[in-house]
């Protein structure tokens, strides 16, 4: 891939085993196609968040191999955090931070990165900035495991509502968001990858027969506003 980093591929949950209690809920790793991410940024940006763009921490959960903070980094957040659990896969995102940051360093050409880390650790024992967040997930996990999430979220911002939105690609455990209490249903729908994108997954995935590539996502957009 270009800039030297390498974050295709899939590696399924198997393959992502750490011991941790939550293995079982784990899904496979495949990175988000940067079309949809950014499609899917555009149409959060017009829903329209209450705070600008350079206020909010990009936060993606179960990062994998980085993609999504790379992609991220391009746009005008304050900060882009990724948080995995897998060590490998956390050894690989920091590799590609490294060379993503080294390769812009020398374009004078790209636009100035956002800042950004990659945490190894648990979803569920991560404190959230004190920032406006928008917090991404690429279904990394299972319902029993976005249920605690969320529980951590609510506790984190029953404070501050309106301060955390959630973009959800492939967005399997969607009816746990649609009928929480304290959630806002912005956005969903079927979102198209670039042709450059699409063949580029086909080719990833050409190697394997469990899944297909469709060239879309369904996508979804929530707002924590907090119960009534």
């Amino acid at each position: 891939e270009i800039y030297g980093v390498e974050t295709s591929g899939l590696v399924p949950a198997a393959n992502l085993v750490t011991g941790h209690p939550n293995d079982e809920h784990v899904t496979a790793y495949y990175g988000v196609a940067p079309s949809i991410l950014r499609t899917l940024i555009e149409l959060w940006r017009e829903t329209p968040p209450p705070c600008p763009i350079h206020e909010y921490t990009f936060v993606d959960i179960g990062a994998g191999k980085g993609r999504a903070m790379l992609v991220a980094s391009q746009l005008p957040f304050r900060e882009v955090i990724g948080i995995e659990l897998n060590p490998v896969m956390a050894a690989v995102a920091r590799e590609n931070l490294s060379h993503w940051r080294a390769s812009h360093a020398g374009d004078s050409t790209a636009s100035q990165l956002a800042p950004a880390q990659l945490l190894e650790q648990d979803a569920l024992t991560f404190d959230f900035p004190q920032t406006p967040t928008l917090a991404f997930l690429f279904h990394p996990f299972e319902a029993p495991v976005l249920k605690a999430l969320l529980r951590r979220i609510e506790t984190q911002f029953a404070k501050r509502p309106d301060t955390l939105d959630l973009l959800y690609v492939n967005a399997e455990c969607r009816a746990v968001l649609d009928q929480h209490p304290a959630f806002t249903h912005l956005f969903t729908g079927s979102i198209a990858m670039s042709p450059e994108d699409h063949a580029a997954d086909l080719a990833a995935i050409a190697q394997q027969e469990e899944y297909g590539s469709t060239g879309d996502e369904e996508c979804a957009i929530y707002r924590y506003t907090g119960r009534s």
